[in-house]
């Protein structure tokens, strides 16, 4: 196993200081998920916001893009936060629930409930978990057995005038490539799997055209 899981145990977000143009931007009201956020970035949890509550929730959203960036803990902030607690209790044993068919030799799993994806050998973990970036409301990632047909390794898409590096493709122009966007960045993709880049370039030095993608789950927001 590759330090890929051990990245998600890394500190998610960096509060830095704010002046009074941030704190006017906060949003001082409490929001439905204030106990479940304060807990998650670890501040006193009464319930209740307040301007360090706000502050803190407010440099969280800035680092994954959440919009409005203005430290409500409404739905959307907690469902991402939700995500990465779930990844995190994946830790080194990611297909604890065989849902991913790992009898058929190497094989890349990816599942879009908990924003995963890892690389599994017959009972071997190969690579991960990581966490992914998938397709949004309206161009989810298709689930089902693939098998990756072409690799393009600093693929240009013409469709949405971007870069791709790594991009391997195992279902029509759904592909894994790297991004530099957050991978809790919402809504999410056009389809493809978004990986940060030393994923995506350890995932085309681990696969080959021909191996076998398995896409299961459903993402939350979907």
């Amino acid at each position: 196993m590759t330090g890929g899981a051990l990245a998600l145990a890394a500190p998610l977000v960096v509060i830095g200081g704010g002046g009074t143009a941030q704190a006017a931007s906060c949003n001082l009201s409490t929001g439905p998920y204030q106990r479940q956020v304060e807990q998650f970035l670890g501040r006193p949890v009464d319930g209740r916001q307040s301007a360090a509550d706000c502050k803190a929730i407010k440099a969280f959203q800035a680092t994954h893009g959440i919009t409005p960036t203005q430290g409500y803990a409404g739905p959307l902030t907690w469902r991402t936060m939700s995500t990465m607690l779930a990844q995190r209790a994946a830790g080194s044993n990611p297909n604890k629930a065989g849902n991913c068919p790992v009898n058929r030799g190497r094989i890349a799993c990816v599942d879009l409930t908990r924003q995963l994806s890892w690389i599994q050998d017959g009972g071997k973990l190969v690579y991960g978990p990581v966490p992914v970036r998938t397709g949004k409301d309206g161009t989810e990632t298709r689930t089902g057995l693939k098998k990756i047909y072409y690799r393009s390794i600093n693929h240009w898409s013409t469709i949405y005038n971007v870069s791709m590096p790594y991009s391997q493709f195992f279902d029509g122009g759904i592909a894994f490539h790297s991004t530099t966007k957050s991978m809790w960045n919402p809504p999410g993709s056009g389809g493809c799997v978004n990986m940060r880049s030393g994923d995506a370039k350890a995932y085309w030095n681990l696969l080959a055209k021909g191996e076998d993608v398995y896409v299961y789950g459903r993402k939350p927001g979907t």
